[in-house]
Protein backbone atom coordinates (compact mmCIF):
# COMPACT_ATOMS: atom_id res chain seq x y z
CA UNK A 1 0.00 0.00 0.00
CA UNK A 2 1.05 4.04 -0.45
CA UNK A 3 2.59 5.93 2.31
CA UNK A 4 0.93 8.76 0.84
CA UNK A 5 -2.03 10.08 3.19
CA UNK A 6 -5.20 10.63 1.41
CA UNK A 7 -6.76 14.28 0.53
CA UNK A 8 -9.20 15.40 3.59
CA UNK A 9 -12.49 13.79 3.11
CA UNK A 10 -14.15 17.42 4.37
CA UNK A 11 -12.97 18.69 0.92
CA UNK A 12 -14.42 16.08 -1.08
CA UNK A 13 -18.19 16.12 -1.94
CA UNK A 14 -20.28 15.31 -4.16
CA UNK A 15 -19.38 16.38 -7.75
CA UNK A 16 -23.38 17.28 -8.60
CA UNK A 17 -22.62 19.64 -5.68
CA UNK A 18 -19.08 21.03 -6.97
CA UNK A 19 -19.38 20.68 -10.54
CA UNK A 20 -21.50 22.30 -13.36
CA UNK A 21 -23.34 19.80 -15.34
CA UNK A 22 -20.83 20.39 -18.14
CA UNK A 23 -18.27 19.52 -15.95
CA UNK A 24 -20.29 16.11 -14.96
CA UNK A 25 -21.54 15.45 -18.89
CA UNK A 26 -17.34 16.20 -20.23
CA UNK A 27 -16.06 13.62 -17.38
CA UNK A 28 -18.32 11.08 -17.75
CA UNK A 29 -18.61 10.66 -21.94
CA UNK A 30 -14.17 10.51 -21.23
CA UNK A 31 -14.82 7.79 -18.85
CA UNK A 32 -17.29 5.83 -21.09
CA UNK A 33 -15.31 6.57 -24.08
CA UNK A 34 -12.23 5.14 -22.64
CA UNK A 35 -14.55 1.67 -21.51
CA UNK A 36 -15.67 2.28 -25.27
CA UNK A 37 -19.53 1.93 -23.86
CA UNK A 38 -22.08 4.01 -22.32
CA UNK A 39 -23.15 2.66 -18.87
CA UNK A 40 -26.95 2.37 -18.41
CA UNK A 41 -29.47 1.49 -15.23
CA UNK A 42 -31.38 -0.98 -16.12
CA UNK A 43 -34.26 -2.74 -13.93
CA UNK A 44 -34.87 -6.43 -14.88
CA UNK A 45 -38.47 -7.00 -15.68
CA UNK A 46 -38.45 -10.40 -16.42
CA UNK A 47 -36.54 -13.73 -16.00
CA UNK A 48 -36.92 -16.80 -17.97
CA UNK A 49 -35.08 -19.63 -19.25
CA UNK A 50 -34.21 -17.69 -22.68
CA UNK A 51 -33.51 -14.27 -21.65
CA UNK A 52 -32.68 -11.46 -18.61
CA UNK A 53 -35.64 -8.54 -19.62
CA UNK A 54 -34.41 -5.24 -18.63
CA UNK A 55 -36.10 -2.19 -18.74
CA UNK A 56 -33.42 0.78 -19.93
CA UNK A 57 -35.87 3.51 -20.21
CA UNK A 58 -36.11 3.78 -24.12
CA UNK A 59 -38.66 1.96 -26.37
CA UNK A 60 -37.08 -1.11 -26.41
CA UNK A 61 -36.71 -3.05 -23.75
CA UNK A 62 -33.11 -4.97 -23.55
CA UNK A 63 -32.37 -8.58 -22.78
CA UNK A 64 -28.78 -10.11 -21.06
CA UNK A 65 -28.12 -14.25 -21.40
CA UNK A 66 -29.20 -16.05 -18.55
CA UNK A 67 -25.67 -17.45 -18.77
CA UNK A 68 -23.97 -14.32 -17.06
CA UNK A 69 -25.90 -14.65 -13.79
CA UNK A 70 -25.76 -18.96 -13.42
CA UNK A 71 -24.53 -19.71 -10.15
CA UNK A 72 -22.00 -22.58 -9.15
CA UNK A 73 -25.63 -24.98 -8.36
CA UNK A 74 -27.10 -24.19 -11.98
CA UNK A 75 -29.48 -21.28 -10.82
CA UNK A 76 -29.95 -17.80 -11.46
CA UNK A 77 -28.67 -15.38 -9.42
CA UNK A 78 -30.96 -12.22 -10.79
CA UNK A 79 -34.37 -11.71 -10.54
CA UNK A 80 -37.28 -9.18 -11.33
CA UNK A 81 -36.42 -5.66 -9.75
CA UNK A 82 -32.86 -6.09 -9.55
CA UNK A 83 -30.88 -3.22 -11.04
CA UNK A 84 -28.33 -3.80 -13.38
CA UNK A 85 -25.42 -1.16 -14.73
CA UNK A 86 -25.61 -2.20 -18.42
CA UNK A 87 -24.39 -1.39 -22.29
CA UNK A 88 -25.91 -1.64 -25.68
CA UNK A 89 -24.29 -4.16 -27.98
CA UNK A 90 -26.72 -4.71 -30.79
CA UNK A 91 -30.46 -4.80 -31.44
CA UNK A 92 -32.08 -8.33 -32.58
CA UNK A 93 -35.80 -9.03 -33.43
CA UNK A 94 -37.36 -5.32 -31.74
CA UNK A 95 -35.14 -5.58 -28.49
CA UNK A 96 -31.90 -3.74 -27.64
CA UNK A 97 -28.64 -6.25 -26.88
CA UNK A 98 -27.12 -6.00 -23.29
CA UNK A 99 -23.95 -7.07 -21.61
CA UNK A 100 -23.21 -6.01 -17.77
CA UNK A 101 -20.94 -3.63 -17.72
CA UNK A 102 -17.65 -4.81 -15.45
CA UNK A 103 -16.28 -1.65 -13.35
CA UNK A 104 -13.29 -1.61 -12.31
CA UNK A 105 -12.60 -2.31 -8.21
CA UNK A 106 -9.51 -1.57 -7.05
CA UNK A 107 -7.34 -4.28 -5.48
CA UNK A 108 -5.23 -2.05 -3.35
CA UNK A 109 -5.19 1.15 -1.65
CA UNK A 110 -3.00 2.50 -4.25
CA UNK A 111 -5.77 2.20 -6.64
CA UNK A 112 -8.43 3.49 -3.81
CA UNK A 113 -5.78 6.75 -3.81
CA UNK A 114 -6.09 6.75 -7.54
CA UNK A 115 -9.99 7.00 -7.47
CA UNK A 116 -10.46 9.31 -4.82
CA UNK A 117 -8.12 11.45 -6.53
CA UNK A 118 -9.47 11.22 -10.06
CA UNK A 119 -13.28 11.02 -9.27
CA UNK A 120 -13.66 7.96 -10.75
CA UNK A 121 -16.87 5.53 -10.85
CA UNK A 122 -15.62 2.23 -9.19
CA UNK A 123 -17.42 -1.11 -8.82
CA UNK A 124 -18.52 -2.40 -5.43
CA UNK A 125 -20.57 -5.27 -4.06
CA UNK A 126 -23.76 -4.62 -1.31
CA UNK A 127 -22.92 -7.29 1.62
CA UNK A 128 -25.18 -6.06 4.24
CA UNK A 129 -27.34 -3.34 5.79
CA UNK A 130 -26.18 -1.87 8.65
CA UNK A 131 -27.10 1.59 10.93
CA UNK A 132 -27.19 4.49 8.69
CA UNK A 133 -26.70 2.72 5.21
CA UNK A 134 -25.13 0.24 3.86
CA UNK A 135 -21.69 -2.40 3.73
CA UNK A 136 -20.25 -2.64 0.49
CA UNK A 137 -16.91 -4.90 -0.63
CA UNK A 138 -15.11 -2.40 -2.86
CA UNK A 139 -12.03 -4.20 -2.95
CA UNK A 140 -11.81 -2.64 0.92
CA UNK A 141 -14.54 -2.43 3.49
CA UNK A 142 -16.52 0.76 2.75
CA UNK A 143 -19.86 2.12 4.16
CA UNK A 144 -22.24 3.73 1.69
CA UNK A 145 -25.08 6.14 3.68
CA UNK A 146 -28.46 5.53 3.07
CA UNK A 147 -28.88 9.28 2.09
CA UNK A 148 -26.07 8.39 -0.75
CA UNK A 149 -27.61 4.93 -2.19
CA UNK A 150 -30.42 6.28 -4.49
CA UNK A 151 -32.74 4.10 -2.12
CA UNK A 152 -35.91 5.96 -2.03
CA UNK A 153 -36.89 3.49 1.35
CA UNK A 154 -35.51 0.96 3.48
CA UNK A 155 -37.51 -2.04 1.46
CA UNK A 156 -35.76 -0.40 -1.64
CA UNK A 157 -32.22 -0.41 -0.15
CA UNK A 158 -32.91 -4.01 0.82
CA UNK A 159 -33.28 -5.09 -2.26
CA UNK A 160 -29.59 -3.42 -3.35
CA UNK A 161 -27.83 -6.52 -1.19
CA UNK A 162 -26.08 -8.59 -3.19
CA UNK A 163 -26.02 -6.53 -5.88
CA UNK A 164 -23.27 -5.01 -8.18
CA UNK A 165 -23.16 -0.75 -8.03
CA UNK A 166 -21.40 1.84 -8.99
CA UNK A 167 -20.02 4.31 -6.93
CA UNK A 168 -17.52 7.02 -6.33
CA UNK A 169 -15.54 7.66 -2.84
CA UNK A 170 -15.71 10.73 -1.13
CA UNK A 171 -14.06 10.03 1.84
CA UNK A 172 -10.48 7.59 2.42
CA UNK A 173 -8.73 7.53 5.87
CA UNK A 174 -6.06 5.00 5.51
CA UNK A 175 -5.38 5.04 9.12
CA UNK A 176 -8.42 4.09 10.25
CA UNK A 177 -9.14 2.22 7.35
CA UNK A 178 -12.21 4.14 6.76
CA UNK A 179 -14.18 4.61 3.31
CA UNK A 180 -17.30 6.40 2.14
CA UNK A 181 -18.47 6.25 -1.27
CA UNK A 182 -21.48 7.58 -3.32
CA UNK A 183 -23.81 5.49 -5.00
CA UNK A 184 -26.63 8.52 -5.53
CA UNK A 185 -23.77 10.99 -7.79
CA UNK A 186 -23.19 8.27 -10.18
CA UNK A 187 -26.71 7.57 -10.98
CA UNK A 188 -27.63 11.56 -10.77
CA UNK A 189 -24.46 11.64 -13.51
CA UNK A 190 -25.90 8.86 -15.40
CA UNK A 191 -29.33 10.37 -15.75
CA UNK A 192 -28.13 13.65 -16.54
CA UNK A 193 -26.46 12.32 -19.48
CA UNK A 194 -29.17 10.08 -20.17
CA UNK A 195 -31.47 12.76 -20.44
CA UNK A 196 -29.00 14.99 -22.80
CA UNK A 197 -28.79 12.38 -25.36
CA UNK A 198 -32.56 12.16 -25.18
CA UNK A 199 -32.74 15.73 -25.60
CA UNK A 200 -30.49 15.39 -28.27
CA UNK A 201 -32.13 12.80 -30.26
CA UNK A 202 -35.65 15.36 -30.03
CA UNK A 203 -36.25 16.46 -33.33
CA UNK A 204 -39.10 18.95 -34.26
CA UNK A 205 -42.00 16.94 -36.70
CA UNK A 206 -40.95 13.81 -34.95
CA UNK A 207 -43.79 11.70 -33.63
CA UNK A 208 -43.30 9.95 -30.16
CA UNK A 209 -44.23 8.09 -27.25
CA UNK A 210 -44.96 9.51 -23.42
CA UNK A 211 -45.93 9.17 -20.76
CA UNK A 212 -48.21 12.37 -19.01
CA UNK A 213 -46.49 13.28 -15.44
CA UNK A 214 -48.80 16.19 -14.49
CA UNK A 215 -51.93 17.74 -14.93
CA UNK A 216 -52.61 21.71 -14.96
CA UNK A 217 -55.60 23.65 -16.12
CA UNK A 218 -53.23 25.07 -19.45
CA UNK A 219 -51.89 21.90 -20.09
CA UNK A 220 -49.98 18.23 -19.28
CA UNK A 221 -46.42 17.52 -18.91
CA UNK A 222 -44.93 14.45 -20.45
CA UNK A 223 -42.31 12.60 -20.07
CA UNK A 224 -40.45 11.71 -23.18
CA UNK A 225 -37.76 9.59 -20.95
CA UNK A 226 -36.08 11.51 -18.48
CA UNK A 227 -37.33 14.69 -20.80
CA UNK A 228 -40.37 16.52 -20.04
CA UNK A 229 -42.42 18.56 -22.34
CA UNK A 230 -45.54 20.68 -22.25
CA UNK A 231 -48.27 19.37 -24.26
CA UNK A 232 -50.62 22.93 -23.96
CA UNK A 233 -54.38 22.20 -23.52
CA UNK A 234 -54.69 24.38 -26.87
CA UNK A 235 -52.43 21.80 -28.75
CA UNK A 236 -54.35 18.77 -27.68
CA UNK A 237 -57.66 19.32 -29.89
CA UNK A 238 -59.25 20.74 -32.54
CA UNK A 239 -62.19 21.11 -30.56
CA UNK A 240 -62.56 23.84 -27.59
CA UNK A 241 -60.94 22.03 -24.39
CA UNK A 242 -61.60 24.08 -21.33
CA UNK A 243 -59.11 22.27 -19.24
CA UNK A 244 -56.54 19.40 -19.84
CA UNK A 245 -57.91 17.08 -17.49
CA UNK A 246 -61.19 16.50 -19.97
CA UNK A 247 -58.46 14.63 -22.00
CA UNK A 248 -55.87 13.23 -19.86
CA UNK A 249 -54.32 12.16 -16.61
CA UNK A 250 -51.55 11.47 -14.96
CA UNK A 251 -50.06 8.02 -15.65
CA UNK A 252 -51.81 8.21 -19.46
CA UNK A 253 -49.98 6.82 -22.46
CA UNK A 254 -49.62 9.24 -25.28
CA UNK A 255 -48.48 9.64 -28.90
CA UNK A 256 -47.39 13.24 -29.15
CA UNK A 257 -45.97 15.73 -32.26
CA UNK A 258 -42.59 17.51 -31.32
CA UNK A 259 -44.31 20.96 -32.20
CA UNK A 260 -40.41 22.88 -31.26
CA UNK A 261 -37.82 22.06 -29.08
CA UNK A 262 -35.83 25.25 -27.83
CA UNK A 263 -32.09 24.31 -27.09
CA UNK A 264 -31.70 27.62 -24.83
CA UNK A 265 -34.36 27.45 -22.31
CA UNK A 266 -34.28 23.47 -23.25
CA UNK A 267 -38.37 23.38 -23.28
CA UNK A 268 -39.85 20.97 -25.47
CA UNK A 269 -43.56 21.52 -27.19
CA UNK A 270 -45.56 19.09 -27.90
CA UNK A 271 -48.84 18.58 -29.28
CA UNK A 272 -51.93 15.86 -29.95
CA UNK A 273 -53.76 17.70 -32.48
CA UNK A 274 -51.69 17.75 -35.25
CA UNK A 275 -51.78 14.19 -35.51
CA UNK A 276 -54.88 14.39 -37.11
CA UNK A 277 -56.33 16.75 -39.95
CA UNK A 278 -56.94 20.53 -39.40
CA UNK A 279 -60.70 20.48 -39.46
CA UNK A 280 -60.13 24.01 -41.24
CA UNK A 281 -58.74 22.26 -44.02
CA UNK A 282 -61.93 20.53 -44.53
CA UNK A 283 -64.31 23.01 -44.05
CA UNK A 284 -62.62 25.53 -46.40
CA UNK A 285 -62.53 22.95 -48.95
CA UNK A 286 -66.39 21.83 -48.56
CA UNK A 287 -67.74 25.33 -47.69
CA UNK A 288 -68.87 27.86 -49.98
CA UNK A 289 -70.28 31.18 -50.03
CA UNK A 290 -73.77 30.87 -49.55
CA UNK A 291 -73.99 27.39 -47.96
CA UNK A 292 -76.52 27.63 -44.77
CA UNK A 293 -74.68 26.17 -41.68
CA UNK A 294 -75.93 24.93 -38.46
CA UNK A 295 -73.82 24.84 -35.44
CA UNK A 296 -74.03 26.41 -31.41
CA UNK A 297 -72.44 29.66 -30.28
CA UNK A 298 -69.90 28.50 -28.19
CA UNK A 299 -68.07 32.57 -27.63
CA UNK A 300 -69.71 36.71 -27.22
CA UNK A 301 -67.77 39.01 -27.68
CA UNK A 302 -68.48 43.36 -27.94
CA UNK A 303 -68.42 42.72 -31.81
CA UNK A 304 -70.46 39.42 -32.34
CA UNK A 305 -70.60 35.97 -31.52
CA UNK A 306 -68.86 33.01 -32.38
CA UNK A 307 -70.46 29.51 -33.67
CA UNK A 308 -68.80 26.14 -34.12
CA UNK A 309 -69.89 24.64 -37.47
CA UNK A 310 -67.69 21.83 -37.02
CA UNK A 311 -65.10 20.38 -34.13
CA UNK A 312 -62.33 22.57 -34.14
CA UNK A 313 -63.91 25.15 -36.83
CA UNK A 314 -65.66 28.80 -35.81
CA UNK A 315 -67.78 31.27 -37.73
CA UNK A 316 -67.86 34.71 -36.59
CA UNK A 317 -71.87 36.33 -36.57
CA UNK A 318 -70.84 39.93 -36.58
CA UNK A 319 -73.33 42.53 -34.74
CA UNK A 320 -74.63 43.94 -38.04
CA UNK A 321 -75.52 40.27 -39.38
CA UNK A 322 -77.56 39.21 -36.22
CA UNK A 323 -80.57 41.07 -37.09
CA UNK A 324 -83.06 42.37 -39.47
CA UNK A 325 -83.50 46.43 -39.08
CA UNK A 326 -83.04 46.11 -35.27
CA UNK A 327 -80.45 48.14 -33.77
CA UNK A 328 -78.04 45.19 -31.90
CA UNK A 329 -76.28 46.80 -29.05
CA UNK A 330 -74.20 43.20 -27.97
CA UNK A 331 -74.79 39.79 -29.22
CA UNK A 332 -76.89 38.70 -25.90
CA UNK A 333 -79.24 40.81 -27.00
CA UNK A 334 -80.11 38.02 -29.83
CA UNK A 335 -78.38 35.10 -29.15
CA UNK A 336 -76.82 33.75 -26.01
CA UNK A 337 -73.62 30.86 -25.57
CA UNK A 338 -75.43 27.01 -26.04
CA UNK A 339 -77.98 28.53 -28.38
CA UNK A 340 -78.21 26.03 -31.39
CA UNK A 341 -78.55 28.49 -34.62
CA UNK A 342 -78.62 28.10 -38.37
CA UNK A 343 -76.55 30.73 -40.31
CA UNK A 344 -75.42 31.50 -44.13
CA UNK A 345 -71.81 31.94 -44.91
CA UNK A 346 -70.88 35.27 -46.31
CA UNK A 347 -67.07 34.91 -46.67
CA UNK A 348 -63.96 32.57 -46.30
CA UNK A 349 -60.63 33.78 -45.86
CA UNK A 350 -58.61 29.85 -45.11
CA UNK A 351 -55.18 31.45 -44.81
CA UNK A 352 -56.86 33.47 -41.74
CA UNK A 353 -59.00 30.80 -40.86
CA UNK A 354 -61.84 32.99 -40.67
CA UNK A 355 -65.45 32.13 -41.45
CA UNK A 356 -68.56 34.94 -41.73
CA UNK A 357 -71.82 33.99 -40.98
CA UNK A 358 -75.20 35.91 -41.22
CA UNK A 359 -78.25 34.79 -38.81
CA UNK A 360 -79.98 37.69 -41.10
CA UNK A 361 -79.82 35.75 -43.92
CA UNK A 362 -80.72 32.38 -42.59
CA UNK A 363 -83.66 34.33 -42.06
CA UNK A 364 -85.04 35.72 -45.16
CA UNK A 365 -85.35 39.67 -45.75
CA UNK A 366 -88.74 40.32 -44.51
CA UNK A 367 -88.01 44.09 -46.85
CA UNK A 368 -89.22 41.56 -49.68
CA UNK A 369 -93.08 41.19 -47.91
CA UNK A 370 -92.93 44.82 -46.53
CA UNK A 371 -95.38 46.38 -48.45
CA UNK A 372 -97.44 43.50 -48.56
CA UNK A 373 -97.44 43.39 -44.95
CA UNK A 374 -98.11 47.17 -44.58
CA UNK A 375 -99.80 48.65 -47.47
CA UNK A 376 -100.19 52.11 -46.80
CA UNK A 377 -102.78 53.57 -44.75
CA UNK A 378 -103.21 50.42 -42.83
CA UNK A 379 -102.96 51.06 -38.80
CA UNK A 380 -100.51 49.52 -36.77
CA UNK A 381 -101.39 48.78 -33.59
CA UNK A 382 -99.30 48.23 -30.14
CA UNK A 383 -96.19 49.08 -31.56
CA UNK A 384 -92.96 49.50 -29.27
CA UNK A 385 -91.06 52.43 -29.56
CA UNK A 386 -87.42 50.87 -29.10
CA UNK A 387 -85.73 54.45 -30.04
CA UNK A 388 -85.62 57.94 -29.07
CA UNK A 389 -83.89 60.42 -31.49
CA UNK A 390 -84.40 63.85 -31.90
CA UNK A 391 -85.76 63.93 -35.14
CA UNK A 392 -88.40 60.55 -34.51
CA UNK A 393 -89.31 57.72 -33.21
CA UNK A 394 -88.28 54.50 -33.59
CA UNK A 395 -90.74 51.84 -33.38
CA UNK A 396 -90.63 47.48 -33.78
CA UNK A 397 -92.81 46.06 -36.54
CA UNK A 398 -91.69 42.47 -35.67
CA UNK A 399 -89.97 39.88 -38.13
CA UNK A 400 -86.83 42.50 -38.48
CA UNK A 401 -89.06 45.66 -39.56
CA UNK A 402 -88.82 48.79 -37.73
CA UNK A 403 -90.84 51.82 -38.38
CA UNK A 404 -89.92 55.68 -37.63
CA UNK A 405 -92.61 58.13 -36.64
CA UNK A 406 -91.15 61.68 -37.61
CA UNK A 407 -91.29 64.20 -34.66
CA UNK A 408 -93.51 66.20 -36.92
CA UNK A 409 -96.42 63.40 -36.92
CA UNK A 410 -96.19 62.66 -33.73
CA UNK A 411 -99.02 65.02 -32.63
CA UNK A 412 -101.27 68.08 -33.75
CA UNK A 413 -101.74 69.34 -30.35
CA UNK A 414 -98.37 70.75 -29.89
CA UNK A 415 -95.05 71.56 -31.02
CA UNK A 416 -92.45 69.00 -29.71
CA UNK A 417 -88.86 70.08 -29.61
CA UNK A 418 -87.84 66.28 -28.57
CA UNK A 419 -90.31 63.14 -29.13
CA UNK A 420 -89.02 62.39 -25.17
CA UNK A 421 -92.34 64.71 -24.59
CA UNK A 422 -94.75 62.85 -25.96
CA UNK A 423 -93.67 59.19 -25.30
CA UNK A 424 -91.01 56.68 -23.99
CA UNK A 425 -88.53 54.24 -24.80
CA UNK A 426 -90.53 50.12 -24.96
CA UNK A 427 -94.28 52.13 -24.76
CA UNK A 428 -96.45 50.67 -27.13
CA UNK A 429 -98.44 53.17 -29.40
CA UNK A 430 -100.69 53.36 -32.40
CA UNK A 431 -99.91 54.75 -35.40
CA UNK A 432 -100.69 54.63 -39.41
CA UNK A 433 -98.63 54.11 -42.52
CA UNK A 434 -97.19 56.61 -44.17
CA UNK A 435 -94.86 55.20 -46.35
CA UNK A 436 -92.70 52.12 -47.92
CA UNK A 437 -90.13 52.32 -49.55
CA UNK A 438 -88.31 49.06 -49.61
CA UNK A 439 -85.41 50.20 -51.39
CA UNK A 440 -83.94 52.33 -48.84
CA UNK A 441 -85.59 49.92 -45.86
CA UNK A 442 -87.66 52.41 -44.73
CA UNK A 443 -91.44 52.43 -43.12
CA UNK A 444 -92.94 56.02 -42.46
CA UNK A 445 -95.40 55.88 -39.42
CA UNK A 446 -97.82 58.88 -38.28
CA UNK A 447 -99.78 58.98 -35.37
CA UNK A 448 -100.95 62.76 -35.32
CA UNK A 449 -103.10 61.19 -38.49
CA UNK A 450 -105.29 59.18 -35.60
CA UNK A 451 -105.99 61.83 -33.89
CA UNK A 452 -109.61 63.37 -34.13
CA UNK A 453 -110.32 66.15 -36.52
CA UNK A 454 -112.89 68.84 -36.62
CA UNK A 455 -114.33 66.73 -39.19
CA UNK A 456 -114.01 63.96 -36.84
CA UNK A 457 -116.09 65.87 -34.13
CA UNK A 458 -118.51 67.54 -36.38
CA UNK A 459 -119.52 63.42 -37.95
CA UNK A 460 -119.78 62.36 -34.41
CA UNK A 461 -122.18 65.11 -33.57
CA UNK A 462 -124.34 65.06 -36.51
CA UNK A 463 -126.76 62.74 -38.69
CA UNK A 464 -127.92 62.45 -41.95
CA UNK A 465 -131.14 64.78 -42.30
CA UNK A 466 -130.18 67.30 -40.14
CA UNK A 467 -130.33 70.99 -41.50
CA UNK A 468 -127.87 73.29 -41.09
CA UNK A 469 -126.77 76.38 -42.59
CA UNK A 470 -123.53 77.43 -44.53
CA UNK A 471 -121.43 79.53 -46.35
CA UNK A 472 -120.73 79.28 -50.06
CA UNK A 473 -117.28 78.48 -50.45
CA UNK A 474 -116.75 78.00 -54.34
CA UNK A 475 -118.70 77.09 -57.33
CA UNK A 476 -117.52 74.64 -60.04
CA UNK A 477 -120.61 73.79 -62.40
CA UNK A 478 -123.39 72.53 -60.18
CA UNK A 479 -121.28 71.48 -57.54
CA UNK A 480 -120.85 74.09 -54.53
CA UNK A 481 -117.95 73.90 -51.78
CA UNK A 482 -119.59 75.21 -49.12
CA UNK A 483 -118.06 76.19 -45.46
CA UNK A 484 -120.12 74.31 -42.65
CA UNK A 485 -118.02 74.45 -39.39
CA UNK A 486 -114.70 75.98 -38.99
CA UNK A 487 -112.46 73.65 -40.78
CA UNK A 488 -115.36 71.85 -41.87
CA UNK A 489 -116.35 71.91 -45.53
CA UNK A 490 -119.37 69.81 -47.29
CA UNK A 491 -120.15 69.06 -50.99
CA UNK A 492 -123.30 70.26 -52.38
CA UNK A 493 -124.36 69.12 -55.76
CA UNK A 494 -127.29 71.11 -57.29
CA UNK A 495 -130.41 69.62 -59.24
CA UNK A 496 -130.23 71.09 -62.51
CA UNK A 497 -133.69 72.22 -62.64
CA UNK A 498 -133.40 73.94 -59.27
CA UNK A 499 -130.35 76.65 -59.95
CA UNK A 500 -131.11 78.45 -56.76
CA UNK A 501 -133.25 80.82 -54.57
CA UNK A 502 -135.23 83.66 -54.28
CA UNK A 503 -133.01 86.44 -52.91
CA UNK A 504 -131.58 89.33 -52.87
CA UNK A 505 -127.44 89.32 -53.31
CA UNK A 506 -125.84 89.41 -50.01
CA UNK A 507 -122.63 91.33 -50.11
CA UNK A 508 -119.38 88.81 -49.86
CA UNK A 509 -118.19 91.07 -46.66
CA UNK A 510 -121.50 91.33 -44.95
CA UNK A 511 -121.77 90.97 -41.39
CA UNK A 512 -122.68 86.71 -40.55
CA UNK A 513 -124.68 87.75 -37.10
CA UNK A 514 -127.32 90.61 -39.18
CA UNK A 515 -127.25 87.86 -42.06
CA UNK A 516 -127.99 85.17 -40.13
CA UNK A 517 -131.03 86.98 -38.31
CA UNK A 518 -132.09 88.28 -41.53
CA UNK A 519 -131.79 84.43 -42.95
CA UNK A 520 -133.28 83.05 -40.36
CA UNK A 521 -136.30 85.50 -40.16
CA UNK A 522 -136.95 84.59 -43.56
CA UNK A 523 -136.63 80.92 -43.63
CA UNK A 524 -139.25 80.72 -40.17
CA UNK A 525 -141.70 83.38 -42.48
CA UNK A 526 -143.16 81.97 -46.03
CA UNK A 527 -139.74 82.33 -47.77
CA UNK A 528 -138.42 84.46 -50.34
CA UNK A 529 -140.56 88.13 -50.89
CA UNK A 530 -143.86 87.84 -53.44
CA UNK A 531 -142.39 88.42 -56.44
CA UNK A 532 -138.45 88.24 -56.03
CA UNK A 533 -136.99 86.65 -58.87
CA UNK A 534 -135.12 83.60 -58.91
CA UNK A 535 -131.01 84.03 -59.04
CA UNK A 536 -128.32 81.35 -58.75
CA UNK A 537 -125.95 80.60 -55.63
CA UNK A 538 -122.87 82.69 -55.28
CA UNK A 539 -119.95 82.52 -53.69
CA UNK A 540 -119.99 84.03 -50.27
CA UNK A 541 -124.03 83.31 -49.72
CA UNK A 542 -125.65 81.55 -46.70
CA UNK A 543 -128.10 79.06 -47.29
CA UNK A 544 -129.80 76.60 -45.09
CA UNK A 545 -128.38 72.74 -46.21
CA UNK A 546 -129.63 69.32 -44.96
CA UNK A 547 -127.18 66.26 -44.69
CA UNK A 548 -127.53 63.79 -46.97
CA UNK A 549 -124.30 61.62 -46.25
CA UNK A 550 -121.72 61.46 -43.79
CA UNK A 551 -118.39 59.17 -44.43
CA UNK A 552 -116.14 59.15 -41.58
CA UNK A 553 -113.58 57.14 -43.22
CA UNK A 554 -113.50 59.62 -46.06
CA UNK A 555 -113.93 62.22 -43.61
CA UNK A 556 -116.36 63.51 -46.54
CA UNK A 557 -120.07 65.29 -45.80
CA UNK A 558 -122.63 65.54 -48.59
CA UNK A 559 -125.21 68.02 -48.15
CA UNK A 560 -128.24 69.37 -50.48
CA UNK A 561 -130.20 72.44 -50.22
CA UNK A 562 -132.83 72.41 -47.75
Amino acid sequence: MSSTKPPEPASQEPASETSTFGEILSQFEQEQKAEGRQALQGTVVAVTSEAVVVDIGRKMEGILPPAAFRDDAGGLSVKAGDVLPVTITGRAEGYYELSMLKVKRPVDWSGLEEAFREKSVIGGMVTEVVKGGLRVDAGVRAFLPASRSGAKDPAEMEKLVGQEIRCRITKLDQASEDVVVDRRVVLEEEAALEKERVFASLTEGVVVHGTVRTVTDFGAFVDLGGIEGLLHVADMSWSRVSKASDLVSAGDSVEVKILKVDPGTRKVSLGMKQLTTDPWTLATRNLKTGDRVRGKVVRLADFGAFVEIQPGVDGLIHLSSLAWGKRVRKPSDVVKVGDMVEAVVLDIKPVEKRISLSLKEALGDPWEEADTRFPVGSIVEAAQVTNLAKFGAFVDLGDGLEGMIHISDITSEKRLDHPKEAMAAGQKVRAVVLEVDKEKRRIRLGMKQLEPTVVDRFIAEHKVGDTISGRVISMHHDTARVELAEGVTGLCRLPKDKPGLKQAPVPQKADLTSLTEMLSARWKGSGAPAGAEPEKIRPGEIHPFRISALDAARKAVEIELA
